[in-house]
Order: C-alpha cells, then sequence, then structure tokens
C-alpha cells in the first residue's frame, strides 16, 4: 500500500489519494477543466460529484507537482458486471455513489468505475494521463478492485456528433488500437471497450438556459449541432426546451493480474 508519502509519477510529481492526504482537498479541487458551459450543467453530476469525493477518499488522486496540483483523478464504486452495464453510463454511476455515500458503512470495492481523469489545460502534452491511469489500476487493485470501469467521453467525437456512438468506438487504426486518442490511451494499458452507454449523462434546459450556455440562437426545431458536443442537441421549441444525452464508452480494466 503507497504511504502518505504519495508514489511519483514520471518527471518528478507524485501522487497521492484523498485517504492519505485530506489536506489536499482544495488543491485538488483547484485544478481548471475546460469543458463547455452546458457540460457543467447535468444535474446528477452537480448533486452527487462533490459527495462522491467526499465519501471515498481512497478512491480520489490528485497529482502534485511541488505545491501546486496539475491532474486529478475521481472514481466511484459500481455495483455492475461487464453483462450488467448501464446505459446510464455516468449519471448512474454518480448517482449510485450518492446512494452509497448516504447508506454508509463501508463500500464493496471489488467492482469500481472511474468518472473523470483531468490534466490542467497548462500541463497537457507532458504524458501525464497515461501514468496517471496505470497508478489508479495499481492502487485500486490494491484496494482489492478486480474490475475497473470507466464511461469514458471518447475525444474527437465531438468533431463527428452526427455519427453513430457504437461505429465510432469501434474504429481501429492499422495498428489495431481505437482511432480515438483517449480509447487509445486505456486500450495501450489493457482497456477494452465493452459497448456503448447510450444514455450517460443527461443534460436538460429552458431555450433561454440553452443560448445562455452555448450563444447560440436555439430557434431551430430538431437536432441542433453545439459545439463540444458529442452528439446532436434536441430542441423542441412549441415546449420550450431543449435536451442533450450525451453516449460515452463502457471500458473495461481487468485487475485481477495486478491484484496477484
Amino acid at each position: 500500500m503507497a504511504s502518505a508519502r504519495g508514489t511519483g509519477l514520471d518527471g518528478g510529481v507524485q501522487t497521492f489519494s484523498l485517504a492519505e492526504r485530506p489536506d489536499l482537498l482544495d488543491a485538488f479541487w483547484s485544478i481548471p477543466g475546460d469543458w463547455p458551459t452546458f457540460m457543467l450543467q447535468d444535474p446528477i453530476s452537480d448533486r452527487a460529484y462533490e459527495a462522491a469525493v467526499e465519501g471515498f477518499p481512497q478512491l480520489h488522486l490528485v497529482v502534485m507537482d511541488g505545491d501546486v496540483a496539475v491532474a486529478r483523478l475521481h472514481a466511484v464504486p459500481l455495483a455492475a458486471s461487464i453483462d450488467s452495464l448501464p446505459p446510464r453510463g455516468w449519471d448512474w454511476a454518480l448517482q449510485r455513489a450518492e446512494w452509497l455515500v448516504a447508506k454508509g458503512g463501508p463500500p464493496d470495492l471489488s467492482t469500481v468505475s472511474l468518472i473523470e481523469a483531468r490534466v490542467a489545460p497548462d500541463r497537457r502534452g507532458e504524458g501525464l494521463s497515461g501514468p496517471l491511469l496505470v497508478e489508479a489500476r495499481r492502487r485500486y487493485a490494491e484496494l482489492g478492485c478486480r474490475d475497473l470501469f470507466g464511461p469514458v467521453r471518447p475525444t474527437r467525437k465531438a468533431l463527428e456528433p452526427r455519427s453513430g456512438a457504437d461505429e465510432y468506438a469501434r474504429r481501429v487504426r492499422d495498428d489495431g488500437l481505437p482511432q480515438d486518442p483517449w480509447l487509445r490511451v486505456h486500450a495501450r494499458l489493457g482497456g477494452k471497450v465493452v459497448e456503448v452507454a447510450p444514455l450517460s449523462m443527461t443534460i436538460p434546459g429552458t431555450l433561454a438556459q440553452w443560448r445562455e450556455w452555448t450563444g447560440l440562437p436555439f430557434d431551430v426545431e430538431g437536432a441542433v449541432e453545439v459545439p463540444g458536443a458529442l452528439a446532436p442537441v434536441h430542441v423542441d421549441i412549441a415546449n420550450d426546451h431543449a435536451v442533450y444525452v450525451e453516449p460515452n464508452v463502457w471500458v473495461h480494466h481487468d485487475l485481477r493480474a495486478s491484484a496477484s
């Protein structure tokens, strides 16, 4: 088990869990992101995200370069198997985590779901995401995790929002690795694409809210493409609302070898 001194990644930076270093909670939250504004409006995430961090500090990692936080990783217990992964993905995992926190008691960590890996924008391109995922695999295996899943947000899908999510997730290069860069990081570390979570995140809002979030007019009925969205937003002008339903990709890491 890693000590409270943390463990090193390439370049001398150190990784700690919030269970080891609860004093790093503010540093953990300090890492900026660059998600589109509309992506921050998911009602499940808004309610459950912080509760998951507080409830499962051993699953939340922060990477420190001296006194500066440069990356973080969220994960939660997941009561699912490879044959029963929920179509709601991200929302379901966070909602389940919220319920476990309210229930209390020690969680079953035999199955864990990744939620987000975030690298500070000014530190991207330094190769931090892959080693962070390796470190998470090692630590979770030590905690008894056998199956690590993740409703992965494929980074390049936003460039073609009208493409089918399953078809996109199955695309591979000549070397057999996924075409999508973030799916490729998982694959290089042993992760396997299992299936699409078609309802992974649902973001509803009035037309006025969507105009505020995106700067777009939202005056056309039907499917509207929004920069940063992995699928079109569905607009209902008569009933004054629009709904974004994001597909993610369930990826599975078998940690049994790591545990042994």
